[in-house]
């Protein structure tokens, strides 16, 4: 048999074929609530699904082996589709990175006790970068904002001074990622939006992992050939330039005989 249409219905097994997801696990899919419950039943023994929901169950199906995300996880992203179309691609990229973000939480005392001073945690504030909740000692920071906030401590501890790197170092790092992040959204509207249809959610996590992969690893990639580049351009410049005042080396002018 081959793929039938939206409104077509179909048997368990006929499902499971089609959909390449055995019966025992749509049935599980069913009963967390991530599929709608039969559409026709004929008897106790006897239903009858929906054909429509074949690209749901394979998109369950992939994000479980490809992403190990969980059950509940998966349903908090497809539910972002309504019955009117997809929901709006802020919300579902929204949905991922909360999802991908840590979940602990810390108060300012206990970062500024931790060896964070407080006046890299006000200037972290004051540029956007992190956005503490509460007021005082009493704030609190929490996801990516804890996560970055520890970052730099991390740093300090590892031997990696102010003098060498100070807070400030971030400013350049956020406008560049700001513009790679602006070419990623409109990579993400012009290639991906005009054709998600009912998987943005599936897909917005997909392109949010892909993103931070590839920006990984092409810096793993790119480190040691910039380095080399860098220090040859360094290596280079001094002789083109000589110290400043200098003159050209030439032969010494001989005196009179």
């Amino acid at each position: 048999m081959n793929d039938t249409s939206n409104n077509d219905l179909l048997k368990m097994a006929d499902l499971a074929r089609q959909s390449g997801v055995p019966a025992p696990t749509i049935k599980h899919y069913i009963r967390e609530g991530l599929l709608p419950p039969p559409a026709k039943r004929t008897s106790r023994n006897m239903a009858y699904y929906d054909a429509s929901i074949i690209p749901r169950i394979r998109t369950i199906k992939e994000l479980q082996r490809t992403r190990f995300l969980p059950l509940r996880v998966i349903k908090e992203l497809l539910d972002g589709v309504g019955p009117d179309g997809p929901s709006d691609p802020e919300a579902a990229v929204t949905r991922v990175l909360q999802e991908m973000a840590p979940s602990r939480t810390k108060s300012r005392a206990d970062l500024v006790e931790e060896g964070m001073p407080a006046t890299e945690l006000d200037w972290f504030r004051d540029i956007g970068i992190v956005t503490p909740v509460g007021e005082g000692n009493e704030q609190t920071y929490s996801g990516d904002d804890l996560e970055l906030v520890e970052t730099m401590n991390d740093a300090r501890k590892a031997g990696i001074t102010r003098a060498m790197l100070p807070a400030t170092i971030l400013e350049p790092y956020v406008r560049t990622i700001h513009e790679l992040v602006r070419t990623e959204v409109r990579m993400f509207r012009e290639g991906i939006l005009p054709v998600a249809g009912d998987s943005l959610p599936a897909l917005a996590e997909a392109a949010t992992v892909l993103s931070e992969r590839l920006v990984v690893l092409l810096r793993r990639k790119l480190l040691v050939p910039t380095l080399r580049e860098v220090l040859a351009e360094d290596a280079v410049a001094p002789k083109a330039s000589g110290p400043k005042g200098s003159k050209p080396p030439g032969r010494k002018k001989s005196g009179k005989k």
